[in-house]
């Protein structure tokens, strides 16, 4: 049976969320030039469907179901780099989040390979991320994208010290209305016994910046979480449920948030 690159769910309320990290599925062809490091999948935005489910029953979630090896959902299809001149992986990732390569020697993808997967993974989820970005905004006049995201908390290659808990991107204020921006980082910055930081390294990525144009009423924001708030950060990856609870309570807010104050904006 043929894979499907997304799965669609959609809602009536003004809010969607975008899960371009949370899929496992590597086909066949793909996963046999993996090597031990590539297979583990180490990267995954692990148990993100989980931790947003429910809290807003009535938004739309659109889910990439291939995982970020195959092709990453989160970067410019052309392969522009999102933070010039810091450690990052590519469009198609060749090494991890440790800088460690993840294929076996010459299995790497072609230029050919790499127009392939954009066409078969990248492009038929955008293309429903955008059918439900219009929908909604002919719906209500406005759309709120929130790009859901979590991360390993202390990843040397990537980013020094520890990473804030929640770390909230609208690329300087550009992809969302102040108004809004605000909203979200006043109530993560008031969540007890978590840290939070706007626009620290992490911005927002291709998804954010493509889509967010408030000029348009589409808003965009990126979450990223550290794991830590939810999960083990070592394999197996263990959903904790406790510290998933506690954290689910200030997102349902942040969630419900952009859902009441998005509709007085438009």
């Amino acid at each position: 049976m043929e894979m499907k690159p997304v799965k669609v769910t959609s809602g009536t309320s003004p809010v969607i969320l975008a899960m371009p990290h949370s899929g496992l599925a590597v086909p066949p062809d793909i996963k046999i030039g993996l090597n031990e490091r590539g297979l583990a999948l180490a990267d995954t935005d692990w148990h993100v469907d989980r931790l947003y489910d429910g809290l807003l029953p009535e938004a739309t979630v659109v889910k990439a179901t291939f995982h970020r090896y195959v092709i990453d959902a989160n970067r410019d299809p052309s392969g522009k780099s999102l933070y010039p001149g810091k450690n990052t992986t590519g469009l198609c990732p060749l090494i991890d989040f440790d800088g460690r390569k993840i294929y076996r020697g010459g299995c790497e993808p072609d230029e050919a390979e790499i127009a392939r997967r954009l066409s078969v993974f990248h492009a038929p989820y955008h293309d429903a991320l955008r059918l439900e970005i219009d929908r909604v905004r002919k719906l209500h006049g406005v759309a709120v994208l929130y790009d859901c995201h979590s991360i390993r908390a202390e990843i040397d290659y990537l980013f020094d010290g520890v990473l804030p808990d929640f770390n909230i991107g609208t690329n300087e204020g550009v992809t969302c209305a102040p108004a809004l921006e605000s909203r979200i980082n006043e109530i993560c910055q008031e969540a007890k016994g978590y840290r939070a930081v706007l626009n620290g390294r992490f911005k927002g990525g291709w998804t954010t910046r493509h889509y967010g144009d408030p000029v348009k009423n589409i808003h965009s924001i990126q979450m990223e979480l550290a794991q830590r708030t939810y999960m083990a950060e070592s394999s197996p990856w263990t959903y904790d449920n406790q510290r998933a609870d506690r954290v689910r309570v200030h997102l349902k807010h942040v969630l419900t948030a952009l859902d009441e104050d998005v509709r007085t904006i438009s």
